[in-house]
């Protein structure tokens, strides 16, 4: 029961390093708590691998074992294979977001794993398994691991992570157990060492030309899906930060300093949890706005400011969530500069000209600013 249970986690775990689905949790967990992901995770898979193992089961009954063997085989030899491909990548579309988030991360989990090559092996190893519940344990705790592991690696960027290793890893491993299993059900008038030779050399062949491309790509500098949605919510929460930074003068300039209570405290204590923490998304709010009149603030640095953010829209796209940290920091910005909030539909230009109708000196700074900086 246990060994069952360790081996659907152990190939589940591998087969889903660096897989869509590892990706697709790491972009829900920017939007939603992390506890809510791996919640709709767990549910999504249980129904999507609960399928898969109960029809292997099935099949077990009603298909000679020996070639369920063979079958299962030349699958993981074939997984084996595509975890050496380039392009697994996030095709999943983002789901309408009405179910709320266990349910849409439920659905989105469901459907992603519809084919795919995890939910193949659920069903290879209760064709050959004895308790399916343990397997079907043992591929959901897999998928959970490699969730969270994905959750960690994006909100750290991952710039470190060896994708190619993991992908080299993952394909080995489905490899070297379908050769095994292969090779210990396939009848013995099939195996010679001419078979075995050429079995070889096909599959050295193709190995090759599938690392030869990871490599070349690795060398232009090609990163991978999940490190480049890690490295944009990272590197906008950098820039963001130093920029945020500077607005503040001291407490030689501007008082005693009020921490969190303050405006520019405030934000620079949001962005650092994101840099540092991976917290892309606050539920806090600064509402103590009385202290913006108190304080003093470098205009030039808070313009600097704002038009980064607004560069960085343009160049990495513009998240509607209200309390994603960039939207926050914009607005605590805007209560600086103006008193108030200025209204925001996703539209740049529309914004610079609302800005204008505020103050028409500012939104002439802040628009050549913006130019210079998307250059």
């Amino acid at each position: 029961m246990l060994g069952e249970l360790i081996r659907a986690f152990f190939l589940v775990f591998i087969a889903e390093m660096g897989d869509k689905t590892q990706i697709i949790a790491m972009t829900f967990a920017t939007q939603y708590k992390v506890a809510e992901v791996l919640l709709g995770v767990l549910i999504g898979v249980v129904l999507n691998h609960g399928i898969a193992i109960a029809l292997g089961s099935y099949l077990s009954e009603i298909i000679p074992m020996n070639l369920i063997q063979i079958i299962a085989g030349a699958l993981f030899v074939v997984f084996g294979i595509l975890s050496l491909r380039e392009g697994e990548e996030d095709d999943e579309k983002e789901s309408k977001k009405k179910y709320g988030p266990i349910a849409t991360v439920a659905v989105a989990f469901f459907v992603g794993e519809l084919g795919d090559k995890t939910q193949l092996t659920a069903m290879t190893l209760a064709t050959e398994g004895r308790y399916p519940i343990f397997i079907l344990m043992g591929t959901t705790l897999g998928m959970l691991a490699t969730s969270g592991l994905g959750i960690f690696v994006g909100s750290k960027i991952g710039e470190k992570v060896p994708d190619i290793l993991i992908k080299v890893i993952s394909s080995f491993v489905f490899l070297f157990f379908g050769t095994l299993k292969l090779f210990q059900t396939v009848p013995a008038r099939f195996i010679s060492p001419l078979t075995i030779a050429v079995y070889f050399i096909v599959l050295s062949l193709i190995v090759y030309v599938l690392m030869r491309k990871l490599f070349y790509n690795r060398n232009l500098g090609k990163k991978s899906v999940l490190k480049e949605v890690a490295a944009t919510l990272y590197v906008q929460s950098q820039e963001l930060s130093e920029a945020v930074k500077e607005i503040c003068l001291g407490e030689g300039k501007c008082g005693t300093c009020k921490g969190e209570k303050c405006p520019v405290g405030f934000t620079k204590n949001v962005l650092a949890n994101a840099v540092e923490e991976g917290e892309y998304f606050s539920e806090s709010d600064f509402n103590n706005y009385s202290v913006i009149k108190e304080k003093k603030f470098d205009r030039n640095k808070v313009i600097e400011a704002l038009s980064l953010i607004l560069a960085d829209y343009m160049k990495y796209g513009i998240e509607k969530k209200k309390n994603f940290v960039v939207n926050k920091t914009r607005e605590t910005l805007e209560m600086i500069l103006f008193g108030k909030n200025i209204p925001f539909k996703e539209n740049i230009e529309e914004y610079l000209a609302q800005i204008k109708s505020e103050d028409e000196y500012l939104a002439q700074k802040i628009s050549k600013r913006v130019k210079e900086i998307s250059k």
